[in-house]
């Protein structure tokens, strides 16, 4: 079955519009995707029907928001197929998620004990790691990743020993678009006894994330990265480990008892979100998780590959083009280097022709360093963007290319 394409773009208001008299053409996707109209309706209805706080009011519109927030929490949970819908845990996105990791394990870490993580890290991850070992004397270890861009897998297992308590990756690098072998990768940390924290913010919109099946302990994405809002995103966790867990945040909701000399929290979920939630968010993502489930998932897999097929081939032949990130095994990303040229002039000059890039070093500067440059342009793919569109991107990377001589 193939993906109609022009049909799904009908659902996606903002993809109609114009950018300095040019047809739009969104190849930021890595940073954030557009979003379907069901998920856009799902928000005004929420705001329009039933807003209100969730769980204690004793009244009709609380209890409508707390069934719908409750439910988003279940669609969720089926999406990733966690075991059990306490293990969902809502955050602000993926960084929050990490953040509830490293914190926890910050309290347990040890001096001599380790920290394994790539080169091919997100400053989520990255940064978020090296406080944690900053403040429990443990060591940060990083694999180093080949010049293709791919991890170098041999070295990972060297580095990787008793002492490391810690694996931590992600599933798709944001700035190469590396699919890295995440299964087999918690396979062979959890035979060392290691946790494993799958940053799964670029891999979540792309295919179907089986937590159980790949065997990590934990795995962090956002909202907005799937179609859905900005500002929500989850932390799963597998219930034996997030049931101790400690407490990320102090306030209401996450509480089980409370008097002037102690307190004592709650049971999952509520122990690890305390405050008002981001009802609307969990609301606005479960919509866009249960569009995104309507469609043909295979149909999807295809067109994207087919679209990042057409992007390489097109590069490979661009006289002046660098290819930055060339791994075996690749999802929706294309980053490159036009020779003679500033990454943001490139992106500067697409713009104006209505083409969206990302220029920089995409939060990962200490991956630019180890390859030798100092950003990239960037152009990610989604399930909405086109042959054509690739085209027309290559289009203007001529024009750049002989206004930037």
């Amino acid at each position: 079955m193939s993906l109609d394409v022009l049909a799904l773009r009908q659902q996606f208001p903002i993809l109609a519009q114009q950018v300095d008299g040019k047809p739009l053409v969104y190849l930021d996707n890595a940073a954030t995707t557009q979003k379907p109209q069901a998920m856009i309706d799902a928000l005004v209805n929420f705001y329009t029907q039933c807003n209100a706080n969730v769980h204690r009011g004793a009244h009709y519109l609380s209890d409508e928001a707390t069934r719908r927030y409750e439910r988003a929490r279940d669609t969720v949970a089926g999406f990733i197929h966690a075991s059990a819908r306490e293990e969902v845990i809502w955050t602000s996105g993926t960084t929050e998620g990490i953040n509830i990791v490293a914190h926890g394990m910050s309290k347990r870490l040890k001096t001599g004990e380790e920290v394994l993580v790539t080169e091919m890290e997100h400053h989520a991850d990255l940064v978020t790691w090296q406080q944690a070992c900053l403040q429990s004397g443990a060591t940060l270890k990083v694999a180093p990743i080949l010049d293709n861009g791919a991890l170098d897998i041999a070295a990972f297992e060297t580095l990787l020993n008793e002492r490391t308590k810690m694996v931590a990756l992600p599933h798709v690098s944001n700035a190469l678009g590396t699919l890295n072998p995440i299964k087999e990768i918690a396979a062979m940390a959890k035979a060392k006894g290691a946790l494993v924290l799958i940053d799964g913010a670029q891999g979540v919109a792309h295919g179907q994330v089986n937590v159980q099946d790949i065997g990590c302990d934990f795995y962090a994405f956002s909202g907005h990265k799937l179609f859905g809002p900005t500002g929500i995103g989850v932390l799963w966790g597998r219930k034996a480990v997030l049931e101790d867990w400690p407490v990320w945040q102090t306030g209401g909701e996450m509480i089980s008892k409370v008097t002037y000399e102690c307190s004592t929290w709650g049971a999952l979920p509520n122990r690890l979100e305390a405050g008002t939630p981001n009802i609307a968010g969990a609301i606005g993502m479960a919509a866009a998780i249960a569009w995104f489930q309507s469609l043909d998932l295979a149909a999807v897999q295809s067109h994207e590959k087919q679209l990042l097929a057409h992007a390489t081939e097109q590069a490979m032949a661009f006289e002046g083009l660098r290819l930055v990130g060339t791994a075996p095994d690749k999802i929706g990303v294309m980053s490159f280097i036009l020779e003679g040229s500033h990454p943001a002039d490139v992106g500067f000059i697409l713009d104006k022709q209505g083409v969206a890039i990302r220029t920089g070093d995409h939060c990962a500067q200490p991956l630019m360093r180890r390859l030798g440059v100092p950003g990239t342009a960037r152009a990610s793919l989604s399930i909405y963007n086109t042959l054509e569109e690739v085209d027309m991107l290559f289009k203007a990377l001529k024009k750049a290319q002989m206004m930037l001589a």
